[in-house]
């Protein structure tokens, strides 16, 4: 038995490596002592003037990374985003993601095929230069395109390189076309030679050259098949020509050079037109945002770059124009058009003190707005990063393709090497065995297996984002697949969330103006629905002078000792009395009485109001009934779900009676009542621990650790930052509709991934036999290579066709 032989030594690395954090010469040292305990660091010396560390060894650079910040310190990241030319296939965003990964600092990559962009994680001061170094080892370049597909500067050439190819490759056609009605309309041999040779070395240069690169960096790729085999072709032709003469036209196979050639350019060409097209959902969100705004300064108006506004300045926007910039409306009343934002095509109406987004529209009205965001930080922004990031995104089965690509080109390289020896050796003409051989290579197409994902995605996502859905990543569409239960928070999220006093009920003693005095100084300052609605209340009766008389004041007397107690209410000291004012639960906490009241309650919660009891101590001494009416389309979202087949599930707060009632009114199927907001996660687990798959709907900073605990959770963009980040779909306004729509449009992108799939492994599963049986021409197998990629896009482009059903526009 013989001995392994024992590993060469990797050879030793140095790195520096960025550290935030540290202050002293103390700080460095930990930093030092905490690298040198990663498993292959030689050694380590920490500069905390430059705040650097530079390490030497055979560590993994994420290893390296988290020793840091296991020492409690932190090493800067930089996202950045490359738009690389020269990805055709999917074995070719394997070859950029190796050399990107390659380059000292870089964390991690992803590349998409269909926009032809690459997003990497790196250690913050990587430098563009170096990647695009790494790049060009690889065989590949930077672009100039600013915006992926949509920015694309080759697209003229590659519209006249593809003309080009169309008038040489026509006599071809033309001859074909002959071919088959029985008439000799071939060009004659030298004509078909000079027709051919500047396609095939000229126009389709760009595969030879891709070719070459691939090959001297140690992989293959789809170029090398169309270089090989349109060149064995020309060549084989070439050597038949000068041994027979021009006068055997018939016999040549220049005409397979040439429009194999011509297809493959026109596939290239019809797939960057439908990339575009896919890609175009964040293009036209940058666009929204106007490039000039309108500034007040020193009480002038002045036309100012938007890139130039900052928090705090004050701009005009008049009728019709685009608002520059996130802000809050300082002077004005103008109706806003948000429907390129966030789908909503009734215009939304804008007065002091209400929030604007950038690229909304200003329909009938001047608007003074004071900025609060530019730049990245504006919704608009932050909708575009999100809808990158999504299209971005890797489903799970992509890792299988991404090894298929890896390996495809080999195999069909030596398939066709196969079918060349095979012909020869059952007796087949040179001739025919050589074009047998080119049919195999050409078929071959690792391009339709690299874009059925990335095209489907970008596409589905797009067409949500359109719709006002954001979806976070392919987790979340993974994630709606299986989901069996649409649980709902209820204020806000079926109802309007602008709760009203509906009904007032006092105990013995107490006048109505008295309660509400009381009920209104509990609550002052609190920014919870109930609390603005008796505010609101209260505002009413003193401004109608029935509280305390003409003359009284419209501000609530002061709380002192004022407590909240969450998910129950509020207490505090008013006048010198001890009061509390909360939900039915509080009341059962203080062991007060309901006494007279406690008919009026069970009215009251029985018309699906939500109660709260002013108490002092163990006595009520009133019952207010609040009123929030569903939103326009609660019921009929409700019932889409059903249709889908989803059972429906409503959380709330309120007494189960006044839940059972919202829930009857909309057709929800479960109730989960008396649930306080800390208990709302509970609930979520308890359906999942039931067998249920569950997505989760708020919109409140108490509803985060729902959505989080839920399979899927969707945040109401109308909601907090909290509930959103939580989230993996996100709707941009708070129509209820959009919920079926978002999981609709889910379960439609998982689909046409799959279906995808399985046209572009069939297509080579079937193409390849047929091709190496002697059963398809190589001009036949072009057009279906070319054919195969753009079936992939267009299908895609279809899926990007979607609207939501239900849902206002």
């Amino acid at each position: 038995m013989g001995t392994a032989m024992p590993e060469a030594p990797l050879p030793q690395t140095r790195l520096l490596l960025p550290v935030s954090g540290m202050t002293c010469a103390a700080c460095a040292v930990r930093v030092r002592r905490a690298l040198l305990k990663v498993p292959g660091v030689a050694a380590a010396e920490v500069n905390p003037a430059s705040n650097q560390a530079e390490v030497t060894g055979q560590a993994p650079l994420a290893a390296l990374a988290a020793a840091v910040v296991s020492a409690g310190y932190r090493v800067p990241e930089a996202q950045i985003d490359l738009a690389v030319d020269g990805i055709t296939c999917a074995t070719c965003t394997g070859r950029v993601e190796r050399a990107l990964a390659a380059v000292p600092g870089v964390l991690a990559v992803q590349v998409n095929l269909a926009t032809g962009r690459a997003h990497l994680r790196a250690l913050a001061g990587t430098s563009e230069a170096t990647l695009g170094a790494a790049l060009a080892r690889a065989g590949y370049r930077l672009s100039a395109a600013d915006h992926g597909p949509a920015a694309d500067p080759g697209a003229a050439r590659e519209w006249r390189d593809l003309l080009l190819a169309a008038l040489l490759s026509a006599p071809f056609l033309l001859g074909m076309a002959g071919m088959a009605l029985g008439r000799d309309w071939m060009p004659g041999g030298w004509w078909q030679a000079a027709l051919a040779t500047p396609v095939v070395f000229g126009l389709g240069a760009r595969f030879w050259r891709a070719g070459f690169a691939a090959l001297r960096a140690g992989s293959g790729n789809m170029d090398q098949l169309v270089a090989i085999g349109t060149g064995a072709a020309w060549g084989l032709s070439m050597f038949l020509l000068l041994r027979h003469g021009g006068d055997h036209a018939h016999a040549l196979y220049f005409e397979a050079a040439a429009v194999v050639v011509f297809f493959v350019l026109l596939g290239r060409w019809l797939e960057a037109r439908a990339k575009r097209a896919t890609g175009a959902a964040i293009a036209a969100l940058l666009d929204l945002a106007p490039r000039t705004a309108r500034r007040i300064e020193d009480g002038a108006e002045h036309d100012v770059p938007a890139a130039a506004l900052q928090a705090g300045d004050l701009v005009v926007v008049r009728p019709g124009e685009r608002i520059p910039a996130d802000g809050v409306v300082r002077e004005g009343r103008s109706g806003v058009d948000e429907s390129a934002l966030t789908g909503e095509s009734l215009a939304v109406e804008k007065d002091p003190g209400a929030r604007v987004s950038t690229g909304t529209i200003a329909l009938d009205g001047r608007l003074v707005v004071d900025v609060r965001a530019v730049g990245h930080e504006t919704v608009l922004a932050r909708v575009a990063a999100l809808v990158a990031a999504a299209q971005a995104s890797r489903a799970p089965v992509q890792k299988l393709v991404d090894r298929v690509s890896g390996i495809f080109v080999p195999v069909v390289m030596a398939v066709a090497l196969l079918t060349l020896a095979g012909w020869l050796l059952a007796g087949a003409e040179v001739e025919q065995a050589v074009i047998t051989a080119v049919s195999v290579l050409v078929i071959a197409c690792p391009c339709a297996l690299g874009l059925a994902t990335p095209a489907a995605i970008m596409a589905g996502t797009g067409a949500a984002a359109r719709a006002g859905i954001l979806v976070r990543d392919m987790e979340a569409i993974e994630r709606a697949q299986g989901i069996t239960l649409v649980a709902f928070d209820k204020t806000g999220t079926l109802t309007e969330g602008r709760p009203r006093l509906a009904a007032l009920h006092p105990a013995a003693g107490m006048a109505p103006g008295q309660v509400l005095r009381l009920a209104a100084a509990l609550q002052a300052g609190s920014e919870h629905p109930l609390a603005r609605a008796v505010a609101a209340a209260w505002a009413a009766e003193a401004v109608a002078g029935a509280s305390t008389g003409p003359g009284a004041p419209a501000n609530p007397p002061p709380v002192q000792d004022f407590r909240a107690l969450p998910g129950r209410g509020v207490e505090g000291e008013v006048d010198g009395r001890r009061l509390a004012l909360g939900s039915p639960r509080l009341l059962a906490e203080r062991d007060a009485a309901a006494g007279p009241l406690a008919a009026a309650a069970a009215g009251e919660a029985a018309a699906g109001r939500s109660l709260a009891w002013l108490i002092e101590g163990q006595r009520a001494l009133a019952l207010l009934a609040f009123e929030d009416a569903p939103k326009p389309g609660a019921a009929a979202a409700i019932a889409a779900l059903h249709a889908a087949g989803l059972r429906t599930a409503m959380v709330s707060g309120d007494l189960r009676e006044a839940a059972e009632g919202v829930a009857a009114q909309l057709g929800i199927d479960d109730v989960a009542a008396e649930v306080l907001p800390a208990d709302k996660a509970a609930r979520v687990a308890a359906w999942q621990a039931q067998g249920r798959r569950v997505a989760m709907v708020g919109d409140g900073v108490n509803d985060a650790p729902a959505l989080a605990q839920a399979d899927l959770g969707i945040a109401m963009g109308t909601g907090t930052d909290v509930a959103i980040a939580a989230a993996g779909i996100t709707l941009l306004r708070g129509d209820p509709a959009l919920v079926p729509a978002a999981i609709e449009v889910a379960r439609r992108t998982h689909a046409k991934i799959r279906q995808n799939l399985a046209w572009a492994f069939g297509y080579n599963l079937i193409g390849l036999p047929l091709a190496a049986a002697g059963m398809l021409s190589p001009v036949v197998a072009g057009a279906a290579m070319a054919l195969s990629s753009v079936s992939v896009l267009g299908s895609a482009l279809w899926l990007a066709r979607w609207r939501p059903e239900g849902a206002s526009r």
